[in-house]
């Protein structure tokens, strides 16, 4: 029992502590979903929302190149994404539900 691990985790990226001194500065949750994942290509698709956006992801972990799909509004998803995958890829899950915190509103 132990050892058990949970298979939908909730990840806020930046930690929460970050935001209690910035209280002023607008936030959004992004949620994510992993929908795919290859060890030996490695590799991990998945989807991401936040606001009324949604995108489609591969993570190329060991290249640490990221695509997102479509275009509008990438610019808005795409570093913060691309730092919560780099922190978390190995302990992201098939099926799994995951947030992040963007400072913006979207």
């Amino acid at each position: 029992m132990g050892n058990a691990h949970p298979t939908h985790l909730r990840f806020i990226f930046p930690p929460f502590h970050l935001f209690v001194t910035s209280m002023s500065l607008p936030q959004t949750i992004a949620n994510v979903t992993i929908i795919g994942q290859c060890w030996n290509t490695g590799e991990i698709k998945g989807k991401v929302n936040a606001g009324d956006y949604e995108w489609c992801f591969q993570w190329h972990f060991r290249q640490g190149k990221l695509s997102v799909k479509p275009t509008l509004g990438r610019s808005l998803i795409q570093e913060s994404l691309c730092r919560f995958l780099e922190r978390y890829d190995y302990q992201l899950e098939v099926g799994g539900d995951y947030q992040f915190c963007l400072r913006a509103k979207l």
